[in-house]
């Protein structure tokens, strides 16, 4: 796959709202400040916060600003300020052939996932399940998710081994086994989204992240189903699922009601694949974020509870 070039200090990124705009338009501002007392530069796109609501923008004005600042020579990097809903309507405006002719690091997680797997499958560009930029300020972002997002965007060395970002907390060995393979995925409702599309995701011989959050178990089911009966869970290597946070039944839920947990879940759709399974590993949405390059190696290893990147993914 094509890696990108490292960020190097004194980098300009652009900065561009593909999903839901900021809840606060300060987000933007404090994250701006952050990034330049760090010593780069931020470029902010025409239509980033332009309308309030589900989306940051009309689809062409989003398509546009993704298109500017893969275009743009003075532009070393694209951000986006967050995820929330939209990425996906806007892949049909999108020419990935300017992707192709201008490879940069791209970061974002959560609903970025429809962009990730689209980049990925369209023009095989490393990019990066990562946070985005609106959390980018003294109160928000932890040390361990800043060492680790520029971990790997800096250093053309694998970043290695992810570990807990808190030692309380504890990883479930969902089912045993080693195994490598090129790791895929994101936020589960986002690669349901992709099947039946021209950039649905592909599982074969890969390891696969998966991430959650605010979801009923119920829904997980439904939509860990979804992916059996689309054959996508067949021939996977291994899965990597991040600690769900709040994915938990609703207590008065008018939705089905359900006790089941997480860990009931996976154990009843992942454990009869035979394949290594962790979850629990600091990559969703928790204050602590592991930035995860999507297309490199990686290495899965339940016996032992140890999740390993083998490849650096910049240049």
């Amino acid at each position: 796959m094509i890696r990108p070039k490292r960020l190097k200090e004194g980098a300009t990124i652009g900065v561009i709202s593909p999903a839901s705009p900021s809840e606060k338009r300060s987000e933007i501002i404090r994250a701006q400040e952050t990034i330049e007392s760090w010593g780069y530069k931020v470029e902010i796109a025409e239509n980033v916060n332009k309308e309030r609501g589900l989306i940051s923008a009309s689809e062409e004005e989003r398509a546009a600003d993704f298109h500017e600042m893969f275009q743009r020579e003075d532009i070393d990097a694209v951000f986006v300020t967050q995820g929330g809903y939209g990425s996906a309507q806007i892949i049909r405006h999108i020419d990935f052939d300017i992707v192709r002719k201008n490879p940069k690091i791209f970061t974002g997680f959560s609903d970025i996932t429809a962009l990730h797997l689209a980049i990925n499958k369209f023009w095989d560009l490393l990019t990066f399940h990562g946070r985005g930029m609106s959390r980018f300020n003294s109160e928000e972002l932890t040390k361990y998710t800043k060492e680790y997002f520029f971990k790997a965007l800096q250093d053309p060395e694998p970043i290695g081994e992810i570990p807990l970002a808190d030692s309380k907390k504890w990883i479930h060995s969902v089912s045993e086994g080693v195994a490598e393979g090129r790791l895929t995925g994101g936020n589960l409702t986002l690669i349901c989204g992709t099947l039946g599309t021209d950039f649905a995701i592909d599982t074969d011989d890969k390891i696969l992240l998966i991430e959650e959050v605010d979801t009923e178990p119920w829904i997980i089911d439904h939509m860990l189903c979804h992916l059996r009966n689309a054959g996508r869970l067949d021939n996977l290597r291994g899965v990597v699922v991040a600690e769900c946070y709040n994915c938990v039944p609703r207590v008065n839920s008018l939705t089905y009601s359900a006790d089941t947990c997480v860990e009931d879940v996976l154990d009843y759709y992942l454990k009869p694949l035979n394949i290594p399974v962790l979850y629990g590993l600091p990559l969703g949405h928790t204050k602590d974020l592991a930035t995860l390059p999507l297309g490199v190696r990686v290495r899965i290893d339940a016996d032992n509870k140890s999740f390993e990147v083998l490849e650096g993914a910049v240049v």
